[in-house]
C-alpha cells in the first residue's frame, strides 16, 4: 500500500548536493508536512508514495533551496542611496541615516522587500546582521523564510541601544524569545573588533556560549581594517577575535578577504564558517578573497549577497556565477571553484557555515522541504547537453538566472508558486518604500546642503560655538619675543612645542559661515624633536571675520570644532569640496596670563607653502563682543610689549596667506 505524502515534485532533475552529489535526471522529491520523506528516480517514488498534490517539473531542475550566507535585509531601503565610495567613507555616510530612520517598522518594510527579493532568487535560508532584530525574526516567520539573525552589538549608540550594554541586553531577550524557534536561530552580532572594545568582544562570546548560539560578525574586509588592527594590537584580526573568545563559539565571520593562512588555519581548526560576498568586495574595493585556499584548506564556505545598500541586489545566483568566476581569477586556475562547489557554496556547504546543515542545505531525507525549482528550458540555457555528469551543475552556476525560479518551499510551505509570491504583499510594500523613500530623500538634500550639516549629523561628532579675538604679525626673527616670555613680565601657565599639519577644504556655495573645514594633525615634539603624541581635529571655519578692530586684531568665528577621528581620505571623500590647500607649521606655544587675562602665544614658522621669517599670534577665547574689545586693547599692549609695531600686523588666515589672498 502506497504511504501517504502531501506533496511530489516529479519529473524534473533532482540536484540533491547531498554527500555523494547524487543527481536523478527525471526525479521526485515526495514531502510530508515540513521535511522530505525520499529523494529518487520519479517511478520509484511515484509507486512508493501517494500525494495529496503532485507538481511536474519536467524540463525543470528541483534544487535544495540556496542559502544566503551574510546579509542586512533592512538595507533594501537604503538601496541606490549612496554608490561608489569606500567602505568607511560610506558607513560614514549611512549610520548617522539609520539613527535618524530606522526603527522597528522600518526593519518589518525593509525585511519584506528583502525576503520577497530572496524567494524569488531561489533562497530559502539566510544569515542577517542588523538592528531591532526582534522584529526581523517576527517578519521573516510569518514569510516563512529560515534564518540565522544577529542583534547588532556596537560600542557606540545604535538605533535601538544607547549603549552596548543595552545592546546586550537586547540581544539576551531576543535569543531567550527565539532560541529553540523552528525557523529562526538568534545569534549574538558584535559588528566587528574595529567597533568594539575586548569588554564587548569578551562579553558577545560569554552570551553565545550561554545560550549555545552562533555569533555572527565581519573580520578582516578590508586591507585597511587589517592595518589598523595590527597597528592598535599588534596581531592581525582573527587572533584579536581569538583572544577575546570569539573563536570558542559557532562563528560565522562574513567576507575574511584579508586573511593570511595561520588565520584561515585558526579559522578551520575553531570550526568557523565564511561567508563570501563577492559582489560587495567588488563594488567597495574591499579586495578578492582566497576562497580556492579556503576551501582546499577544508573551511566551510558559503556565499552572501551582503547587504543591498551595497550590493546592490539580493540574488544569489550572480552570486555564485560570481564566486566561481572570482576564485579562478584569483588562483589564475580555471579549475578552482568548479560549477559544482560553487552551488555547494551556496547551498549545503554554506549550511554549515551558518551551522544549520543537520535541516537544510541538501535534498535528503529527513530534513526540512527546503527548495527551489528552476526552469531550465529557457532561451539562454538551452540546449542540454548530456554527456557530462556535471552539466546541470554547469548550467546551473554559468546560465541559470533568479528570474528562472518558478516555485519555492520552505520548511513544507509554498512561498512561490509559478513565480507568484504567496506570503509577501509586495505592491504594498513597495507603495510604502516609496513614500518612506522621499522622506529619506528630503533628509538627505538638507544634510548635503552644507558642510556644516554634514558635520553636524556625522556620528561622534560634539557641536561647539567658539569665537576668538587673534592678530598675526609676520617676524624677521623671533629673539624680542623669547626675551620677552623669559622675562618676568607675563606668567607662563603652560608651554609646548608641535608640527601642525593642516588641510583645508574650500567649498562653493553661498553660506559664509561654512565656507572652509580644516582637518589638523598635530604631532607634540619633546626637546630632542622626538613626537611623543598626536592628536587630529576638525574646524569649520566661517569665510568672512566677524569684526576688525585697530590693528589688524581680529574677532572670528569657528563654527564648529569636533575630534577627528577617522583619515584625511575619509574626510576628503565625505565632504568632497571643491579645492584642498596644504598648510604645514612649526609651533611653539605659550599660554600665559597677562592683566589677569589668559592668552595663547604662538611663534609659528611655515613650511608648506614655505613663507620667510616668523609669524607672532596672539589669541584668546571670547564669548561676547565687550570682552572682546577689552582683549583686543590688551593684544596691541602684548604687542608693543613684544617690540613689534601693531601696524604690521595683516588681517589674514594662514590659508589666506598661502593663497595669496587679500583678507576677507
Amino acid at each position: 500500500m502506497a504511504e501517504k505524502v502531501d506533496l511530489l515534485l516529479a519529473g524534473g532533475t533532482v540536484v540533491t548536493m547531498n554527500a555523494g552529489y547524487e543527481v536523478y535526471p527525471v526525479g521526485a522529491v515526495a514531502v510530508r508536512g515540513e521535511s522530505i520523506v525520499a529523494v529518487g528516480p520519479a517511478g520509484e517514488l511515484a509507486g512508493r508514495y501517494e500525494a495529496a498534490e503532485t507538481v511536474d517539473c519536467a524540463g525543470q531542475a528541483i534544487i535544495p533551496g540556496l542559502v544566503n550566507a551574510h546579509t542586512h535585509v533592512p538595507m533594501t531601503l537604503l538601496r541606490g542611496l549612496n554608490d561608489d565610495l569606500r567602505l568607511d567613507v560610506w558607513l560614514g555616510y549611512l549610520m548617522p541615516l539609520e539613527r535618524e530612520f530606522v526603527t522597528p517598522e522600518f526593519v518589518r518594510l525593509g525585511t519584506q522587500l528583502a525576503c520577497a527579493e530572496m524567494i524569488r532568487s531561489g533562497v530559502t535560508t539566510f544569515a542577517d546582521m542588523y538592528y531591532f532584530e526582534e522584529t526581523i525574526a517576527e517578519t521573516t516567520a510569518e514569510i516563512g523564510m529560515r534564518a540565522l539573525l544577529g542583534q547588532t552589538v556596537l560600542v557606540f549608540p545604535a538605533p535601538d541601544a544607547a549603549t552596548y550594554e543595552d545592546a546586550l541586553i537586547l540581544c539576551r531577550r531576543f535569543i531567550e524569545k527565539w532560541n529553540g524557534h523552528p525557523l529562526i536561530q538568534p545569534a549574538v552580532a558584535p559588528h566587528a573588533w574595529y567597533t568594539a572594545t575586548p569588554e564587548l568582544l569578551r562579553a558577545c562570546a560569554d552570551l553565545a556560549r550561554a545560550f549555545d548560539v552562533p555569533i555572527h560578525t565581519h573580520i578582516a574586509e578590508t586591507a585597511l581594517e587589517v592595518k589598523n588592527c595590527r597597528e592598535q594590537h599588534n596581531m592581525p584580526a582573527v587572533p584579536w577575535n581569538a583572544k577575546h573568545g570569539i573563536l570558542q563559539t559557532r562563528l560565522l565571520a562574513a567576507h575574511c578577504v584579508h586573511l593570511d593562512r595561520g588565520e584561515m588555519y585558526d579559522l578551520k581548526k575553531a570550526g568557523v564558517g565564511i561567508a563570501h560576498c563577492p559582489s560587495s568586495n567588488l563594488k567597495l574595493a574591499s579586495g578578492l578573497a582566497r576562497v580556492g585556499e579556503m576551501l582546499a584548506m577544508g573551511l566551510n564556505v558559503g556565499v552572501g549577497t551582503d547587504g543591498p545598500a551595497s550590493n546592490n541586489d539580493l540574488d544569489m545566483f550572480e552570486e555564485m556565477r560570481l564566486a566561481a568566476l572570482l576564485a579562478k581569477t584569483v588562483s589564475n586556475d580555471p579549475t578552482v571553484l568548479p560549477a559544482r562547489q560553487a552551488l555547494e557554496v551556496a547551498t549545503i556547504r554554506g549550511a554549515r557555515a551558518l551551522h544549520m546543515a543537520g535541516v537544510t542545505g541538501s535534498l535528503e531525507p529527513g530534513k526540512r522541504a527546503d527548495l527551489a525549482v528552476v526552469n531550465m528550458s529557457e532561451v539562454h540555457n538551452w540546449p542540454p547537453f548530456e554527456n557530462n555528469a556535471d552539466a546541470v551543475y554547469s548550467r546551473l552556476v554559468y546560465a541559470a538566472k533568479s528570474t528562472d525560479v518558478v516555485h519555492v518551499l520552505c520548511h513544507g510551505r509554498w512561498l512561490m508558486r509559478d513565480q507568484n509570491l504567496l506570503t509577501v504583499d509586495v505592491a504594498r510594500s513597495k507603495e510604502e518604500a516609496a513614500r518612506l523613500a522621499a522622506e529619506i530623500d528630503a533628509f538627505v538634500t538638507r544634510r548635503e546642503s552644507s558642510p556644516y550639516n554634514k558635520l553636524v549629523i556625522l556620528a561622534g561628532v560634539q557641536r561647539q560655538e567658539s569665537f576668538e579675538v587673534q592678530v598675526k604679525v609676520p617676524l624677521a626673527d623671533d629673539s624680542q619675543v623669547l626675551a620677552v616670555l623669559a622675562g618676568k613680565q607675563v606668567e607662563i601657565l603652560k608651554r609646548s612645542h608641535y608640527k601642525q599639519y593642516d588641510s583645508y577644504f574650500v567649498f562653493e556655495g553661498d553660506d559664509p559661515d561654512a565656507a572652509r573645514l580644516r582637518f589638523r594633525e598635530d604631532e607634540y615634539v619633546d626637546d630632542e624633536g622626538k613626537v611623543y603624541q598626536a592628536r587630529s581635529r576638525l574646524t569649520l571655519l566661517g569665510k568672512v571675520h566677524e569684526q576688525v578692530y585697530p590693528n589688524a586684531v581680529m574677532l572670528s568665528r569657528s563654527r564648529y570644532l569636533a575630534p577627528a577621528a577617522q583619515s584625511l581620505r575619509f574626510y576628503r571623500e565625505y565632504f568632497a569640496p571643491a579645492t584642498e590647500v596644504e598648510v604645514h607649521k612649526d609651533r611653539r606655544r605659550w599660554r600665559i596670563l597677562y592683566r589677569e587675562t589668559d592668552f595663547a602665544i604662538n611663534l609659528d614658522r611655515v613650511t608648506k607653502p614655505a613663507l620667510p621669517g616668523y609669524f607672532l599670534e596672539i589669541k584668546s577665547r571670547t564669548w561676547s563682543r565687550s570682552d572682546a574689545e577689552r582683549k583686543a586693547a590688551l593684544i596691541t599692549e602684548l604687542l608693543t610689549l613684544f617690540g613689534v609695531d601693531p601696524a604690521t600686523a595683516v588681517a589674514k588666515e594662514y590659508l589666506e596667506l598661502a593663497l595669496g589672498e587679500d583678507a576677507q
